[in-house]
């Protein structure tokens, strides 16, 4: 008799998430379902109608571990709304803020795995590596945008100011440095993960990969006609799961497709792994993809060049779309520029696109196994919430504002 198996909430991810199994006689799983139960908190609408600059510092709230790439998100959008091409240097410094991010957020999560993958008499080991990489790159992060955090100095049409000189050699000379502690890193958790020796299907959904850039973004890359988002109803086969899932689901070409650091390596990088172990590898390697790009900013940048370009805040009402490559996957914003305030503002946030069904990624295995299925596209779910018009009683959808195309 098949049995089903609540986790609710789920530990070890941004928001509070439901996982829901059904197990047969043997302790199999045949089917996963994992989802956000967080509630809405409406940042989207609380921007609109108010002046543009509003959106990126209100939007980098909406998530605790990535409100970097929140704030170049809402900028890039915002940009491409008004039509502003930001000068090479502020590009530059976009581009190192995201890196050096990136490398922490990485590390980051070789902190949460750690009871996972390493042994007790490598622990120090690990957690002081991370340390140390962390520490490096979210002082070039409050060097460059203004805050390791909130990035203040990201601003709409560029940066709020280049770098001294003084900085810039600095930061090469820390960077640099930093080179040989995370390729020591790096080879240590791929081979931690490698000996794990999980099953070698794990994780494996067969899904298709989106990536629009192999370290930043690049918004013509990402098609909107291609797009589309629904309901958690029409998604799931479980009413009663359909019902309590907050997060909406974007498909592209009407399919559910992997974003992250395996979809990037994939796409970018010809790499053919799949599941849970190839993702840690691919999140893994992008370590010392993103410390090189670092160290290659910093040599070229001139830190006498602009970084702000001249703009109109009035607006013309064109749909303007920002893409980040994020740390955990891919994060699109959408903004609407009209008389000098914001019309219209949604955002497709990172993992939403990796986690709408589990699928093949728990089909056939232990319950057991369970931590690691949940690690497999490291989801942070709580910044997946749109606005939706319900009626109390037959909870029929009265007003949908996810994505106005």
């Amino acid at each position: 008799m098949s049995e089903k198996i609540v986790i609710s909430p789920t530990s070890r991810q941004e928001g509070h998430a439901e996982l829901v199994m059904d197990v047969d006689d043997e302790g199999i799983v045949t089917k996963g379902r994992y989802f956000s139960i967080t509630p809405v908190r409406g940042l989207e609408k609380i921007v609109t109608g108010k002046v543009p600059e509003t959106a990126p510092v209100i939007v980098q709230r909406i998530c605790g571990v990535c409100p970097i790439p929140h704030t170049l998100a809402s900028v890039e959008a915002i940009d491409d709304s008004l039509g502003i091409e930001i000068p090479k240097a502020a590009r530059q410094l976009r581009e190192l803020t995201l890196a050096a991010h990136t490398v922490n957020s990485h590390a980051i999560h070789h902190f949460l795995i750690a009871t996972d993958f390493v042994p007790e008499n490598l622990m120090a080991t690990a957690i002081n590596s991370v340390s140390e990489i962390r520490k490096t790159v979210q002082y070039v992060v409050d060097m460059v945008a203004g805050e390791g955090i909130h990035p203040s100095d990201v601003r709409i049409g560029g940066m709020a100011s280049n770098i001294s000189e003084l900085a810039r050699k600095r930061l090469y000379a820390r960077t640099k440095a930093l080179i040989p502690k995370i390729d020591a890193h790096v080879d240590l958790i791929v081979g931690l993960v490698a000996d794990k020796d999980l099953p070698a299907g794990l994780g494996v959904t067969h899904a298709p990969t989106l990536a629009t850039h192999n370290s930043y973004g690049d918004r013509t890359k990402f098609d909107l006609d291609r797009f589309t988002e629904i309901l958690p109803e029409t998604w799931y086969d479980d009413p009663e799961v359909g019902h309590r899932a907050c997060s909406t689901i974007p498909l592209y070409d009407g399919r559910n497709v992997e974003v992250g650091p395996r979809a990037r390596a994939a796409v970018f990088g010809s790499y053919s792994g799949e599941g849970v172990v190839a993702q840690h590898v691919a999140r893994a390697m992008e370590m010392k993809q993103y410390i090189s790009k670092i160290v290659d900013i910093l040599a070229e940048l001139d830190t006498s060049a602009p970084v702000m370009a001249d703009y109109d805040i009035t607006g013309t009402n064109k749909l303007g779309i920002g893409a980040i490559e994020v740390p955990r996957g891919m994060d699109i914003h959408m903004a609407q520029i009209a008389d000098g305030k914001t019309q219209f503002y949604s955002c497709l946030v990172p993992t939403t696109w990796n986690i709408p069904t589990m699928g093949p990624a728990t089909e056939g295995f232990h319950h057991d196994f369970g931590p690691h299925v949940i690690r497999a596209y490291d989801p942070c779910l709580s910044c997946a919430t749109h606005v939706l018009v319900v009626d109390d009683e037959d909870k029929s959808v009265l007003k949908n504002e996810m994505v106005r195309i």
